[in-house]
């Protein structure tokens, strides 16, 4: 079916067809979902050579991915290919080793060369984050999932990071929880930073003194958790509550906890930040699992939603999105002991 033809069957006109599959801010989301369910039910699809050709673009996203977080990786990048899934646009997933700033500096120039991807989302920013600048010089396009305090004007989605933290530590403050301890992501990247941010915020608004040594830093995993769950535990005056970073970190707190013959809400509370992995709930964990909530899934379909509109023209300083945090109370909180 040629586009003149769809467009007649869904009685609007070849431009504003094609503008709504190709994602142009300018329609509006509800022409849009029209356009697309019309195409989905009559077997429309845009002839991508012609596409290309008149666009300029390869049809590609390209996302660097570390070797750790990939549970993390793994649900934002479902989240992005269900969103591509009908935009004629693939994913170039590029693995490298973590914290090789050099090695992706030089994939984004090599990116930037060969014009194999028509955007790119990066991840995990710094405050003053070299990628960024570098993107920038370069001229391809690119989005930021997450924020970074840098000069350069940037397309970016972010959730309230520090929001979250002060609220789950103000629980546990407000439950009579003094001495709380936080295992949080890599120091000097932006979400970090902005968590603990909110964890001194809780004490200041609690008039508590915060006790600076219960503070770890690292990535999110199971084991990683645990070691640092046990060296808070088995020091001389351990915390009475945990602030886990993720899920994945919170169930090598759990581990910890009972490995010392302990029991979490009893002895120790345990709350965390939920990724919203579809394999690991924090309801069904036992006992369940207090927790901020936001959905990386729902993140990676934003993000690439986003980007197709970058890529179809919406200025870079009107893509700004923060998402609240909402904070789910279950069993893992209680009461500190007298």
């Amino acid at each position: 079916m040629k586009l003149k033809e769809f467009a007649k069957q869904v009685g609007l006109s070849p431009t504003t067809v094609s503008r709504a599959l190709s994602g142009y801010p300018e329609v509006s989301e509800t022409t849009r979902a029209r356009v697309v369910a019309e195409a989905l039910r009559l077997g429309y699809r845009p002839d991508v050579n012609a596409v290309r050709l008149k666009t300029g673009r390869v049809g590609a996203i390209g996302v660097i991915m570390g070797r750790s977080g990939e549970f993390h990786f793994a649900e934002f990048m479902a989240g992005m290919a269900e969103r591509l899934a009908s935009e004629d646009t693939d994913i170039l997933v590029i693995p490298m080793a973590d914290r090789d700033l050099n090695e992706e500096m030089q994939t984004y120039r090599r990116l930037a060369e060969s014009r194999r991807v028509d955007a790119i989302i990066v991840h995990s920013p710094k405050p003053n984050d070299p990628r960024i600048e570098l993107l920038d010089r370069l001229g391809i396009p690119f989005f930021v999932h997450g924020r970074s305090d840098i000069a350069v004007p940037h397309a970016w989605l972010d959730i309230d990071n520090e929001g979250a933290i002060r609220r789950s530590t103000e629980h546990l403050l407000d439950l009579g929880h003094r001495r709380i301890a936080m295992i949080n992501g890599r120091k000097g990247l932006t979400y970090s930073i902005d968590r603990d941010i909110g964890f001194r915020k809780a004490f200041e608004g609690r008039a508590v003194e915060q006790d600076t040594q219960l503070i770890a830093h690292d990535t999110f995993t199971d084991e990683l958790g645990f070691r640092h769950a046990r060296f808070f535990l088995e020091s001389s005056n351990p915390p009475t509550a945990i602030v886990a970073g993720s899920m994945m970190t919170a169930l090598g707190v759990y581990r910890a906890v009972r490995s010392l013959g302990l029991a979490i809400g009893e002895d120790v509370s345990v709350i965390a930040h939920d990724d919203v992995f579809p394999y690991l709930t924090a309801e069904n964990m036992a006992p369940s699992l207090s927790a901020s909530r936001s959905s990386m899934r729902a993140a990676g379909a934003r993000c690439a939603d986003l980007t197709l509109q970058l890529l179809a023209g919406r200025s870079v300083s009107d893509i700004h999105e923060l998402w609240p945090v909402e904070l789910n109370l279950r069993e893992s909180t209680r009461p500190a002991r007298r």
